[in-house]
């Protein structure tokens, strides 16, 4: 606000009794003369005699002063002005001091003075960035206000590229906060805590491939920054397997990854040469060698029973036929759906051996190659099969005795009993796979 001051000069006038106006003196009173303005005179005698009696002078102020006084005065014949005037500097008020923000003004808070304003680092103007004192002592505008509308600034991690752990499509990443910095909101720069996650955790798993994390923040003001960084996850792969010819082969995880194992397995009436198993390394190749499948070479000739069993131990299942003679009637009919059963037999890894007579014409056999007579004797003490009917014994791939059939058995049942008890489901699926190999 400007200051006022109350006018308390005199008026000296004597209009009761108007002075006789002498105009020879043309000093009748002083030279008029106005600090920081101008005293405009005249007379009725002309320009010479501006300080004669009954001269008047204008009082006019400069700009920037304030008049105080009359703006009219007359020389009177006591040799006196009627009246006085002087120019004060006009000045406005103080400007007050705007939050996150200073002001500069050129000439303080005089009339012209223009005060520039300038927001602190992080704040922008919302208004007019400076103001001017007029001449009527009051400022031009309003006061500006500096609001905070630059963003925080935000930096994520670098993006990174892990290899999957061994066995598996994931790998579990970690990484620091992103870094949080802000200009006008200082307690950002400790709190990174403040950023906000978009996205998958860190500490847990990814899966394969390019996984974008995000983060944003806002600060005091709402505004809001972000950024994104990528977490790629490679799996690092051997070539594919193939499966050796009259075999095949089981892989976990997926097949071929880093950490992968894959098992060989061979067909019926063949066995395995060479490693079991293989896994797949970190430098992308398999160890070991490929393993192949032959033809298993059964040596019926062996002395014990253990040497015997032994060759079909986690290999092939068994089944014992036992009869009295070839002309028993049910070792007849059952050798008859048996020979027409060959091929199924083979595809559930099933040897048969056949047990006919008693001593000393007693015969043992795994098709056309002859069984020694200790060995003979020692299947039916370790199994308690009788000579004297016909009877099967089934065996399971470790030489456990699994079930017994007193009468003859058709290849649908004895194939419906194998795949329900005896089979597990990897060979449940490939027998599916071969069902009409047999046709």
């Amino acid at each position: 606000m400007g200051t006022t001051v109350e006018e308390t000069y005199s008026d000296i006038t004597d209009e009761d009794h108007p002075p006789q106006l002498d105009y020879k003196d043309p000093f009748w009173c002083h030279s008029m003369r106005l600090t920081n303005g101008e005293a405009t005179c005249y007379s009725p005698r002309g320009g010479r005699y501006r300080s004669t009696l009954g001269s008047r002078c204008e009082m006019k102020c400069d700009r920037g002063y304030k008049l105080l006084g009359r703006s009219s005065i007359q020389c009177l014949q006591s040799r006196r002005w009627s009246g006085t005037a002087l120019c004060r500097k006009m000045r406005c008020p103080v400007l007050h001091l705007i939050p996150h923000g200073r002001y500069r003004c050129m000439r303080g808070f005089e009339v012209d003075s223009r005060c520039d304003f300038t927001c602190s680092p992080g704040y922008r103007f919302e208004g007019e960035s400076s103001r001017t004192c007029l001449p009527r002592g009051t400022w031009s505008g309003v006061q500006p206000v500096c609001r905070d509308m630059d963003p925080p600034r935000i930096k994520c991690p670098a993006s990174r590229l892990r290899p999957a752990e061994p066995g598996k499509l994931t790998a579990v990443v970690n990484w620091d906060p992103p870094v949080v910095s802000d200009t006008a909101d200082k307690s950002l720069d400790r709190l990174s805590a403040r950023a906000i996650l978009v996205g998958q955790e860190p500490g847990t798993e990814f899966k394969e491939g390019p996984n974008i994390i995000r983060y944003k923040v806002y600060d005091q003001a709402r505004n809001r920054a972000g950024c994104k960084f990528i977490v790629r996850i490679e799996v690092r792969r051997c070539p594919t397997l193939f499966a050796p010819l009259h075999g095949h082969i089981t892989c976990n995880s997926d097949g071929n990854n880093y950490g992968a194992s894959c098992e060989y397995r061979c067909d019926g009436g063949y066995e395995l040469r060479g490693i079991s198993s293989r896994v797949c390394l970190f430098s992308g190749d398999w160890d070991g060698e490929p393993a192949r499948c032959e033809p298993l070479q059964i040596k019926a000739g062996v002395k014990t029973l253990g040497a015997l069993l032994d060759q079909f131990y986690e290999k092939r299942r068994l089944l014992i036929l036992s009869a009295p003679n070839m002309s028993d009637p049910d070792y007849q009919l059952q050798n008859i759906m048996i020979q027409k059963s060959d091929c199924g037999l083979e595809l559930r890894r099933i040897t048969l051996i056949e047990l006919l007579g008693s001593p000393p014409q007693e015969t043992g056999r795994i098709k056309e190659s002859l069984l020694e007579s200790e060995v003979v004797e020692g299947l039916r003490q370790a199994f308690k099969i009788s000579r004297s009917y016909f009877s099967m014994v089934l065996l399971d791939e470790r030489g456990a005795d699994r079930e017994r059939f007193i009468t003859p058995l058709s290849p649908e049942e004895l194939f419906a009993y194998t795949d329900d008890f005896l089979l597990d489901e990897e060979e449940r699926e490939r027998l599916e796979l071969n069902s009409d190999f047999c046709d």
